[in-house]
């Protein structure tokens, strides 16, 4: 371990090579931070870390992936002996995995599209909670980011507005659920854990059919990721605006 390696906080952004994760590891490094950025494609990885400024560090990561997690876990215990901030990015929806030409419909979309999308926006999440927290009560100022969505309400801004895909929607709900759960285990450490909502930002997850920037979608993750210690917790931000679930 180098003396820079414990003079920097560190951050563990998921789903970090393309869109809001790159952003967001690109504000966390401004900010001086060791940036973990997590891709699926190693080369993938590297190609976005080269683009960035600060210390950022490509890994490689499925978050789908037990052993991928696992060694990755090993490999920051062994550098750097705790974890900051660990934000939990990766996501999925349907087309993901299965294209069509229009959002689908309740009745378009299957269980097995639920299975999919659900071991990315959920499962995963509890994968990486479970490898990180040793580490993440390691740290002074612990942080954890759950990237989530409007779509995951059950009032007007969520299901009932615009077309939503039920699959995805849902996996957010169930994404907000267990971001409650964990911060109040948490609530008597200086853990804090919270979701952030970007917006309708374009990226290829939507077909860039977004209206924001990932820059601006980015910006709430990035101010929960650098909460004092008097911030919130088990909460869901877009912006400055707490949401109501």
């Amino acid at each position: 371990m180098t003396t820079q390696d414990t003079a920097r906080p560190v951050a563990l952004v998921t789903g970090a090579n393309k869109g809001i994760g790159f952003a967001i590891a690109r504000g966390l490094a401004a900010k001086g931070f060791t940036v973990l950025l997590g891709a699926r494609d190693l080369a993938a990885g590297h190609a976005a870390a080269e683009t960035l400024d600060g210390d950022v560090r490509p890994v490689l990561l499925d978050v789908t992936d037990q052993h991928q997690v696992d060694a990755l876990a090993e490999l920051v215990e062994n550098e750097f002996g705790r974890l900051d901030v660990l934000v939990n990015n990766a996501g999925a929806n349907t087309l993901t995995f299965r294209p069509m030409d229009h959002l689908p419909t309740p009745t378009e979309e299957t269980p097995e599209d639920m299975r999919r999308v659900y071991e990315v926006n959920v499962f995963a999440v509890v994968r990486m909670m479970n490898a990180f927290l040793p580490l993440l009560m390691k740290a002074d100022a612990p942080r954890v980011v759950n990237v989530t969505s409007k779509r995951g309400s059950l009032g007007e801004e969520g299901a009932w507005a615009g077309q939503p895909s039920m699959v995805y929607s849902s996996s957010k709900t169930a994404l907000n659920a267990i971001t409650v759960h964990y911060a109040r285990a948490f609530t008597d450490t200086a853990l804090k854990i919270n979701g952030a909502a970007p917006g309708h930002v374009a990226t290829d997850f939507n077909g860039f059919r977004g209206t924001r920037t990932p820059d601006e979608g980015a910006a709430v993750a990035i101010r929960l990721a650098t909460l004092d210690a008097d911030g919130p917790t088990g909460t869901v931000y877009e912006d400055d605006t707490r949401l109501v679930w």
